[in-house]
């Protein structure tokens, strides 16, 4: 499980994204380079890195669950997920 300021870090860097994300379009219509470089650093979307939801685990992300491969198949198995099954053949 990843450290909770790592965690906290990330959750700053996504709301910095959603606050500068309209300046940041309209800047980079009018073509405002200098103008984009005045914005926060962690307000760009480059700098997000997907991360679990519920451990903060980096590797192994699976963005149509927003959760790593391991924690999935815990509750998977433990039918905490929705329409998903284990399958055997």
């Amino acid at each position: 499980m990843a450290k909770e300021s790592i965690k906290a870090r990330e959750r700053k860097r996504e709301k910095l994204v959603a606050r500068y994300a309209a300046k940041r379009e309209a800047l980079k219509k009018a073509e405002d380079w200098k103008g984009l470089d005045a914005l926060p650093k962690n307000s760009s979307p480059v700098r997000l890195h997907n991360r679990c939801k519920l451990t903060g685990r980096p590797k192994g992300y699976m963005r149509r669950f927003g959760i790593n491969r391991v924690t999935f198949r815990e509750m998977a198995s433990n039918g905490l997920i929705p329409g998903v099954t284990k399958s055997s053949w």
